[in-house]
């Protein structure tokens, strides 16, 4: 099942590729705020699979800037570092044995259009499957992680890394946050809807050339063990947000050093997901 934010109204897309408005089609027993619909997941669910096959206004007609966060307003965001071989590799980094954990701070989060204004430094970009928390819970096991997740997306975890190196502390939280720097979306996909939810490709592209292309199957800590792990910790609540790692080919890794630039356009895909645009601009 696809769900999406559209004009800040919680909506279902349907597999005849059409939208519906589930607050309206309802008679407003749902609220059409999807971040307060996490709350009562399972019953949105059970209601919105009746109405799949409902006519709707077609998808195409959706202009892309009314496409939103489809979680907007997250209790909790994590983040997990170094969660592929590969992108350690790159980073001269040793693959960690436990999760590497950090937050984005929530006013970092963005919908899958628009600018990204870029502070001073050197900001780089990390395709990330995003999972977001629909049952809650503390000290899931790993075997059923996956039923406590409402669904899918894909996210940037933008990157100031100038900041982020400088200190004697890595401050990765801090420059991970700038406005903008936590873009999501378009779609929210229940893990039902992939053929495997532990296996899906993602990459994105700059100005049309591909600088990221890796599979969620060669994480460190899958998805469920990812859950397992922070709620050992934790609670999770429904409508949290999970960052969980980049493939490698980011641009502090390159030789020489890449990084993105006024003017570049941001391209970033997950199969099944869709795909999210973003244009640089400079700071005023």
């Amino acid at each position: 099942m696809r769900l999406a934010n559209i004009a800040n109204r919680l909506t279902l897309v349907t597999p005849n590729n059409e939208v519906i408005d589930l607050s309206q089609e309802s008679g407003g027993r749902f609220s059409p705020s999807i971040q307060e619909c996490y709350q009562r997941w399972d019953e949105l669910l059970e209601y919105a699979r009746t109405r799949e096959s409902s006519p709707g206004k077609p998808l195409a007609d959706v202009p892309p800037k009314d496409f939103g966060n489809p979680v907007p307003e997250p209790r909790q965001v994590f983040a997990i570092g170094l969660n592929y071989a590969a992108h350690a590799a790159e980073a001269s980094l040793a693959v960690p044995e436990d999760l590497t954990v950090f937050t984005k701070f929530a006013s970092s989060l963005a919908g899958p259009y628009g600018t990204v204004t870029l502070p001073p430094g050197t900001v780089d970009w990390e395709v990330e499957l995003v999972a977001v928390i629909g049952r809650g819970g503390s000290h899931i096991p790993a075997n059923k992680a996956w039923s406590h997740v409402a669904g899918i997306t894909i996210g940037q975890d933008l990157s100031e890394r100038t900041m982020q190196s400088a200190g004697p502390a890595p401050q990765y939280s801090l420059a991970k946050s700038f406005p903008g720097f936590g873009p999501v979306g378009p779609l929210l996909v229940t893990p039902d809807g992939f053929e495997n939810p532990d296996s899906i490709e993602l990459g994105c592209a700059i100005n049309g050339e591909e600088v990221q292309q890796g599979d969620t199957s060669d994480m460190v800590f899958p998805v469920p063990q990812i859950i397992a792990r922070l709620s050992k910790v934790t609670p999770l609540f429904p409508g949290d947000v999970i960052f969980t790692g980049t493939p490698p080919g980011v641009g502090v890794g390159r030789v020489p050093q890449r990084f993105l630039a006024p003017g570049d356009e941001l391209v970033t895909y997950m199969r099944g997901v869709g795909e999210m645009r973003h244009r640089m601009q400079a700071s005023s």
